[in-house]
């Protein structure tokens, strides 16, 4: 019979029941590949139905974490989205923390970009956010900064020195003193696997110095407003569809195809979508969502302008009605 406590890090994953982590259907692949780092298997993450909006399902989340206790297994987190990566929908977060204060576990919250909407006029869009245990997040998407650089931001301070200790403490050579050279309270080895780490921090404190959030969070609010005013034009237009609500920065459409559908449908989008790119006209990329293909724009340059996403919907058009002239019926 699995026992109910064990020390995990003295006796391992197998000292216990399996552990499980739960997140939407629509959560990026990071999750299943954390799972399989750390040995639980890419089993342990639970992907739950996405429901409308390509949201979390918390009536089908809870269902499944119940179903796992009953079956001997420890749930021990949630992950909610702030930005998914194919629709850039944003997870009731509010609700996944109060499901997560009901069952007792863990809520992290995945704002790859979408996170840094806080510093912008639209911060309501990622609301609940605030309240979770973990985020984290990418200043190398919407902080414009150079790649790589990545945030985790821990309530608990305490808890992911728990986490680590005694990986870089066990060893004399590493140890700190009150004084000294040594005498250091945040010291990076304590807090993750790495012990020699590049200073990647120093981009990020250039960039804040020389704009600061507000000039930052006016670029952020300036890119919601072009998938906006993109998902507006789309919709207005007959020949497109719009395929996901426009929630941030990330607008999933296709050409219509004139009467196509199925394969052939998702065969003249492939197209477009690679003529675009081949004749420079504009650089999407590609998702599925429900079967579908889609032309994903997902924007988050400070340097973009709405002159771009017209030239990027003309395009469109424009190779929609070239390659259906061209194909046979």
């Amino acid at each position: 019979m699995a026992k109910a406590g064990w020390d995990i890090r003295a006796e391992g994953l197998h000292g216990g029941p399996p552990l499980t982590v739960y997140g939407s259907s629509e959560t990026h692949s990071w999750a299943a590949k954390a799972c399989d780092t750390m040995g639980m298997g890419r089993k342990a993450f639970r992907a739950v139905p996405a429901g409308a909006g390509y949201r979390l399902d918390l009536a089908a989340c809870r269902e499944m974490i119940l179903a796992d206790r009953r079956a001997g297994q420890r749930p021990i987190a949630i992950v909610g989205n702030a930005g998914t990566v194919n629709t850039g929908a944003v997870d009731d977060l509010r609700g996944i923390r109060a499901l997560a204060d009901e069952l007792g576990l863990w809520f992290h919250v995945d704002g790859a970009f979408g996170s840094l909407a806080a510093w912008s006029a639209s911060r309501d869009l990622v609301a609940g956010q605030e309240s979770a245990d973990s985020i984290a997040f990418d200043l190398h998407k919407w902080g414009y900064m150079p790649y790589e650089v990545g945030v985790v931001l821990t309530r608990d301070g305490e808890a992911q020195l728990r986490a680590f200790a005694g990986q870089a403490g066990s060893a004399a050579y590493l140890l700190s003193l009150d004084r000294g050279a040594s005498a250091d309270t945040t010291y990076f080895a304590d807090r993750g696997l790495q012990l020699s780490r590049g200073f990647r921090a120093l981009k990020v404190w250039m960039s804040m110095k020389e704009q600061g959030v507000s000039r930052i969070g006016a670029a952020i609010q300036a890119n919601i407003d072009q998938a906006r005013r993109l998902g507006e034009r789309i919709e207005g237009e007959p020949r497109l569809e719009l395929l996901a609500p426009v929630s941030l920065n990330t607008v999933c459409f296709r050409h219509a195809g004139a009467g196509a559908s199925g394969e052939r449908l998702d065969a003249l989008n492939r197209e477009i979508l690679t003529q675009l790119q081949v004749r420079g006209i504009a650089v999407p990329s590609q998702t599925i969502l429900d079967g579908r293909f889609a032309i994903r724009v997902c924007i988050t340059n400070h340097r973009s302008a709405p002159e771009d996403f017209d030239a990027l919907v003309e395009g469109v058009l424009a190779l929609g009605e070239e390659i259906l002239d061209c194909s046979p019926a």
